[in-house]
């Protein structure tokens, strides 16, 4: 039984899916995938199940009627990955735009370091982003800069996606009160775990912009991201953070 489960959400993956699964399962370290599928119509599913054939015990799926949200899908994992006394819970999207080799840094920062939860960064160690339109970098970059000023959080890259939570943080936070969905969502996880005194630490990754596949990125997530973040703020001077 491995002590770290690896979520990936999907729609439309077809042509990552199996790679991103395999390279994963290939690491020397022991990582268990839960893929949360929100009823691809491309086959993603289907192509997960035969892999399972193939690495039994280690590769889990959860299908799901339509898209969403990539909030709700993490959710619906990290309530699952808590039910099965997983230590430790990842994020990571299905298109190599996260590189699974650096699921072991993110490891080590929460075992060897220290760390509550560890971020892989874009913007920790200067601007490492591949393949990006330089508009798309700017408002990435500058929409973290933003949060930081807002929240307060020490943290340069507030809507990475490549993340690693200790259990406790998981158990912690009140799942059924996080309410973005989109960008928004990697930043109320990260700043409720913030506000709740948890250890946030930035591990350095080259983000690379997906090669295959459909970008899910639009406009709107970037909206949500810029006037959710004021209403989290807002938010945390009526509620009280005290760990259980």
């Amino acid at each position: 039984m491995s002590d770290s489960i690896v979520i990936i959400p999907t729609y439309n993956e077809k042509e990552n899916i199996e790679n991103i699964v395999c390279t994963t399962l290939g690491l020397e370290k022991e990582f268990h995938i839960l893929v949360i599928d929100d009823g691809s119509p491309d086959g993603t599913a289907s192509i997960v199940k035969d892999l399972q054939t193939r690495y039994p015990g280690r590769i889990f799926l959860i299908e799901r009627e339509g898209k969403q949200g990539l909030g709700t899908a993490y959710i619906c994992g990290f309530r699952w990955a808590l039910s099965q006394k997983y230590d430790y819970v990842f994020e990571m999207d299905a298109d190599f735009s996260h590189n699974p080799k650096d699921l072991l840094h993110l490891y080590a920062a929460c075992t060897v370091d220290g760390a509550d939860v560890a971020i892989g960064s874009r913007y920790c160690n200067g601007v490492n982003v591949v393949n990006w339109p330089l508009g798309r970098v700017l408002m990435s970059y500058f929409a973290s800069v933003y949060v930081r000023i807002v929240t307060g959080m020490q943290v340069h890259d507030t809507t990475a996606g490549f993340v690693a939570y200790r259990r406790a943080v998981l158990e912690c936070i009140e799942l059924d009160r996080i309410r973005f969905k989109g960008y928004a969502f990697q930043i109320e996880m990260k700043f409720t775990a913030y506000k709740y005194g948890f250890v946030l630490k930035e591990v350095p990754i080259i983000f690379i912009n997906r090669v295959l596949g459909v970008s899910k990125m639009n406009s709107s997530i970037f909206g949500e991201a810029l006037f959710g973040v004021l209403q989290l703020k807002w938010m945390s001077f009526f509620r009280r953070y005290q760990r259980k």
